[in-house]
């Protein structure tokens, strides 16, 4: 085991944390997380990391801002232990959807937590299938954006796709749902979704393509309260689609998103492990992929100085 390489983990997902160093070769690193009474939280690296190159694990999973503040803080312990290089490795990278200013006297969220992460001493990122690219513009170290999309890619063929069809979700999504597409040889759908206000649950207005009678495979990056996932189903449920799968990175099913998801005709929901899904989150038609291997590599390739441009090709 290459002693100069460090893995850390914050809680939000230490399952995730413990697939990536098996795949890595590399003993999770020690370190001790409290939260005093006063919800102030101190965190302990157990072990030295003078002069290592440390990577640090840290979804962001419920509850939020206590993992951000546990990330920060980590960082900064690192680095004030002179660590040699440090590295957040954020599988689902915090607030990504407030990454524009859309509406007057709002924050840029996103933008915020990359300037917070540079702060606390992070020399690099690496995270995955970010809401929008766009995001890496924020950080002035280097960022690596991975995709989960051959790793979805793959499970979907190994099923089979006769008499498949993709869907995208809305126009938005069109581009990256065209992606899956090509690569699993399939036509593509769109759906017109429109959103009026914050209540997370928009409208499906007309659908271009042909999805009647076929095995719909809807395809986005993130599900958050389930009311879009709902709407799509249930439109194509009326359009008169034979059977639907919905297929999603960042599993973050907040609020009533289980039971809406219980709800409605979905044969079977796939989602990676980017997000901790707690055992009262998961339902019969649920079923997880890891990217563990995926940030495994990632961080070895990083480690060794080799390229992981070979990592992106992925959609």
């Amino acid at each position: 085991m290459n002693d100069q390489l460090k893995i850390f983990s914050g809680n939000a997902n230490i399952p995730l944390a413990e697939a990536i160093c098996r795949n890595a070769g590399v003993e999770l690193g020690m370190c001790e997380i409290l939260k005093f009474s006063n919800e102030n939280i101190k965190v302990k690296i157990a072990e030295s990391v003078r002069g290592k190159d440390v990577y640090v694990i840290q979804p962001s999973c419920s509850p939020v801002n206590d993992g951000i503040m546990e990330l920060l803080i980590m960082i900064d312990a690192i680095k004030h232990a002179s660590a040699g290089r440090i590295t957040a490795v954020l599988p689902y990278y915090p607030y990504a959807r407030s990454d524009k200013k859309d509406e007057p006297r709002i924050s840029i969220t996103a933008r915020l937590m990359a300037d917070l992460l540079q702060t606390a001493g992070a020399n690099r990122i690496v995270t995955m299938n970010l809401h929008s690219p766009q995001i890496q513009g924020f950080f002035r170290i280097p960022v690596d954006h991975l995709l989960a999309g051959r790793v979805v890619c793959d499970y979907f063929e190994n099923r089979g796709t006769e008499n498949c069809v993709v869907v995208a979700p809305d126009a938005g999504s069109a581009k990256r749902a065209g992606h899956y597409a090509i690569r699993l040889g399939l036509p593509l759908a769109i759906l017109d979704k429109r959103r009026s206000d914050d209540s997370e649950v928009p409208e499906i207005h007309h659908v271009i393509g042909d999805v009647k009678g076929k095995r719909a495979i809807i395809f986005d990056d993130e599900i958050a309260s389930g009311g879009s996932i709902m709407e799509v189903v249930q439109a194509l449920h009326r359009l008169g689609v034979r059977e639907i799968e919905a297929c999603c990175v960042h599993a973050v099913l907040s609020g009533r998103a289980v039971e809406r998801l219980r709800g409605v005709p979905l044969k079977k929901l796939v989602v990676t492990d980017t997000v901790y899904i707690p055992p009262e989150k998961k339902f019969p038609q649920l079923e997880i992929i890891s990217v563990a291997e995926l940030f495994a590599k990632a961080i070895l390739y990083t480690h060794q100085g080799e390229s992981i441009s070979g990592l992106y090709d992925q959609y």
